[in-house]
C-alpha cells in the first residue's frame, strides 16, 4: 500500500498540477485529474509509468454534483502488476477529450458511455449509440432515467 501511495505522489509530481487528487483503496490507485488534462495524464501513465493497457472506460452518476458525471479509465501495467483508476468530472454540457489517440480501444468505450450516460466525447470520429436503438431517448444508466 506504501508503494501505491508513493506512486500516486510520483506520478502527481510529475504531471505538474494536473493530478487533483491521488486514493488508495481496496488495493488500487485512484487518481482524480484535471479534465482538460486527461488526454496528457493518459499519455504519460502510458509512456512514463508503464500502464500500457486501457482495460476500461465507464461513467459513473451523481445527480446531486454540479459536475454529476465520473469518467472512469481503468488502465492495467504487466510490468509492475498494477491497475490505476484515474477519473475526471464533467457535467452535461462540458465534453471530455477523447483518449482514441492514447489507446485506440478507446473508442468503443467512449461510444458507450456516451450511449448510456450522455458524456459527450470531444473529436471522437464516431460518436453514436451503440447499445440502444438509433431513435432511443434518453441516456439509461442515469439516475433520474424514468424506470416507467
Amino acid at each position: 500500500m506504501n508503494d501505491l501511495v508513493a506512486l500516486g505522489a510520483q506520478i502527481a509530481a510529475a504531471l505538474n498540477g494536473a493530478v487533483k487528487a491521488s486514493k488508495v483503496a481496496v488495493d488500487e490507485l485512484t487518481l482524480t485529474v484535471e479534465l482538460g488534462s486527461i488526454t496528457r495524464v493518459l499519455t504519460a501513465l502510458r509512456d512514463d509509468f508503464e500502464f500500457k493497457i486501457l482495460i476500461d472506460v465507464c461513467g459513473v452518476d451523481y445527480p446531486a454534483r454540479e459536475k454529476r458525471f465520473d469518467v472512469v479509465y481503468h488502465l492495467l501495467s504487466l510490468t509492475k502488476n498494477l491497475r490505476i483508476r484515474v477519473k475526471v468530472e464533467t457535467d452535461e454540457a462540458t465534453p471530455v477529450a477523447s483518449a482514441i489517440s492514447v489507446f485506440p480501444s478507446a473508442g468503443w468505450y467512449e461510444r458507450e458511455t456516451f450511449d448510456l450516460y450522455g458524456v459527450v466525447f470531444a473529436d471522437h470520429p464516431d460518436l453514436r449509440r451503440i447499445l440502444t436503438d438509433c431513435g432511443f431517448d434518453g441516456h439509461p444508466l442515469r439516475k433520474d432515467f424514468p424506470l416507467t
